[in-house]
Parts: structure tokens; sequence; C-alpha cells
């Protein structure tokens, strides 16, 4: 199972892409705790603290797909390294100015937000480039969905050990020069500075302009309340169960869930459509959020929430295949953005969500908001089956410019010739 996975980071500069990625995307993925800690440790409220968070979600959540379609156009490097310096800047002054004036500390984080790299999808639109044959493309898919699973683990680990050895404070300016190092590591190599997406037709839609990957998303959506509202929900199950310790295991349990179902997952190649498996992954995904209304004792429950946890990499992978495949010529990295961008949006409605149905119903019916956001998912990809089996195109041209070393090693491909 590990060889194919082996295989492609041996591929040269994957495991460096990949890494790169992943450190470059730990300040976005510290944010909240670490906006938390430090707002808490200035003397603000929790409210301030979610309001400052919501406001750098937010704003992370626009500039994603407008980063990614400035990328499209312009290439990695001029695009990414701005981005995160100022980012990390923003950042910066707010961890030194701190909330005594408040709306500063808003400001900077927008500024923060908006300006977060699209890295994730700059990876995803780089793949095909730096990788030698179309299963290794979409088993880099799913290696990349569990690679998340493992960052999201260890980045707030990160956050308290910084927090325990030095400050909040500390915590901000740390995981932000490592995200600086990151994207940095990322924008020198060769296939980032070589890559060029395919000419574009003008269109002030964009990606957006394809009906499949509006279709897409609209499905992806509700699974990414299905993840928001399973957290909010797993709070309330622990509240009456032992605390902090046994949200720790649920959390944990969906974690290494999802872990091991993206690793079996690419770890074979797949015959068929992805749009027809796309359906299949995310009915098993609704279909294993049920046994979370039995709501049994920690030990149990904590193997519940693994066997919920199976299904998503596995779905995230499939849907990067379908993203390339739909995305029009020239928007790829706009179009992975996009999907970052609902997937976030869709967990913070779940999150909100959950969080009154919990009040009033408790954790049993907490439970039931992923199943029935699974359920509407499912629902939302079987209406659109149609749209979603006519992809706009093979798959974007993974342009490598006359000067790349890996020219003569590794032949020009499309995506389409690789999905």
């Amino acid at each position: 199972m590990a060889t194919g996975y082996l295989e492609i980071l041996r591929t040269r500069y994957a495991a460096r892409l990949l890494a790169g990625t992943l450190v470059g995307r730990l300040p976005n993925a510290t944010a909240p705790i670490a906006i938390l800690l430090f707002v808490r440790a200035e003397g603000g409220s929790y409210s301030l603290a979610g309001a400052l968070a919501a406001v750098y979600g937010v704003a992370n959540a626009v500039g994603q797909p407008l980063l990614g379609r400035v990328v499209d156009l312009l290439g990695q490097p001029r695009v990414q390294l701005p981005a995160v310096l100022v980012s990390a800047a923003a950042m910066g002054v707010f961890a030194f100015t701190g909330i005594g004036p408040l709306p500063l500390a808003y400001v900077c984080m927008v500024v923060a937000g908006l300006f977060t790299p699209p890295l994730e999808g700059g990876l995803r639109a780089l793949w095909p480039s730096v990788l030698r044959r179309p299963d290794q493309v979409h088993a880099a898919y799913a290696m990349d969905a569990v690679a998340q699973e493992v960052m999201f683990t260890v980045g707030p680990l990160l956050v308290t050990l910084c927090v325990s050895l030095w400050s909040p404070q500390a915590a901000l300016l740390v995981l932000n020069v490592i995200g600086v190092l990151g994207a940095l590591s990322v924008v020198v190599t060769p296939p980032s500075r070589a890559w060029r997406s395919a000419p574009r037709e003008a269109h002030w839609l964009g990606a957006l302009r394809s009906p499949g990957l509006l279709a897409l998303l609209g499905g992806f959506l509700f699974v990414g309340m299905a993840l928001g509202s399973i957290t909010v929900a797993a709070v309330s199950y622990a509240d009456d169960r032992g605390g902090d310790v046994v949200y720790g295991w649920l959390m944990a349990g969906l974690g290494l869930g999802a872990l091991a179902g993206g690793t079996v997952y690419g770890a074979r190649q797949w015959s068929g459509v992805p749009e027809r498996r796309l359906r299949v992954l995310v009915a098993l995904l609704a279909v294993c959020y049920l046994p979370l209304l039995l709501i049994p004792g920690p030990v149990a429950m904590t193997g519940l929430t693994a066997v919920a946890g199976v299904f998503l990499a596995p779905a995230l992978a499939c849907a990067f295949v379908i993203v390339d495949r739909h995305a029009p010529e020239g928007t790829v990295t706009e179009a992975f953005s996009w999907l970052v961008t609902t997937f976030t949006v869709g967990a913070s409605v779940g999150t909100g969500l959950a969080g009154p149905v919990v009040e009033h119903g408790g954790a049993r019916w907490g439970f039931a908001v992923p199943a029935l956001a699974g359920a509407v998912s499912l629902l939302v990809l079987l209406a659109t089956g149609r749209v979603l089996a006519a992809p706009a195109r093979e798959g974007v041209i993974a342009a490598v410019s006359e000067n790349d070393p890996n020219r003569a090693a590794e032949p020009r491909f499309s995506s389409g010739e690789r999905a």
C-alpha cells in the first residue's frame, strides 16, 4: 500500500512541494486557536476572539479564489510570495499591537486572511506537471487529502507548544515565520517557477462559469457543513462524559478514520468516471454519520467517529480529480481554491447551525445534522448528475516552460491524459 506513496515522494520535487505546502499553510490551519489564545492573553473576551477569528476566516474564504485567479494569470511565485509576506506582516502587526486599537486589529485580520496564499490550490495544479503517470496524480490527490488531516492534527499541538514554551504572541509570530519559509520553499522550485496555466478565455465569472464545477461546489458545501457540525456535537457529547479529554479522543478518531480511508483509497487504481465514484463515496460518508446518533460510551463513540471519518479523505481526493476535469482552461488554481472556500464556508455554516440545535436538543440531535447534511450533499450530486457527467474539458494543460530541467525526462501532459 505504501509503495505507491513512496514512489510519488521519490519523484523529483514531489516531497518538497508537499512538505512546503503543508508548512506554508500552518498559519491558516492554526489561526483560530492562535487568535483565541492571544486575544484571551490580552484580556479580550471569548466573543471578541471569536469575532476576530471569524473575520479572518471570511477574508480567507474571499481571498483564496481571487488570488487563485491571479496565480492562473501571472504564475505562482509572482503571487504566492508577495501574498504570504503581506499576510504574515499583518499578523505580525496584530501580534505587536494587540487588541488595544480594536479597529486596527480587525484590519489586520482582514489583510492576513485576504492575502493568505492559495498554496493548496497551487499544489494540486502542479501535480500533473511533476508526476509521470495518471495513477500517480490520483494517488497524489489522496495523499494530499491525508496530509491535511495530519496538518490539522499537528497544527494545534504546535500552537500549544509555542504558548507553553514562550507566549501566545510568540506562537503567532513563530507560526507565521514558519509559514513564510514553507511558501518560499515551494515558489523557488523549478516546477513552481516554470508552471503556467493554459490560455484562458476572458470571463468575469472565471472558473465559476463551469456548470459541473458549480454542481460539485454545491455538493461540497454540505460536506463542509457535516464536518463543521460534527465538531460542535462532539463538544456537547464530551461535556457530559469527561470534558476536553473525551473531545480530543473523538476528534482524533475522526482524523484517524480519514487518514486510514485516504491511505487505502490512494493505494489502488480506480476504474470508471470519478463523478459516479464521488456519489458512492458521499453516500457512504452520509451513512457512516448515522451510527453517531446511538451516542454510546466514550470508547465506542471514538470508534464510531473513526468510522464516520473513513470516507472524508477519499471524497476529497475524488473531488480534486473532478475539479481538474470541469474547470475551464486557464482557471485550474482558481477552481481548486473555490473548492477550499466552499468547504470552509460550509464548515462555518455547519458550526453555526449545530450550535442552536445542540442547545435545544442535545448531542443526539447535534449528530443528526452531519447525517442530514451528508444526505443533502448526495441529493445535490444526484440532481446534477447530468451536468457532472459532461466535463467542460479533459483537463488543463500542465504547461512546462522551455527551460524546465525536467522537460526531457517528463513529457508534457494535459491533466485529462493523466486523469
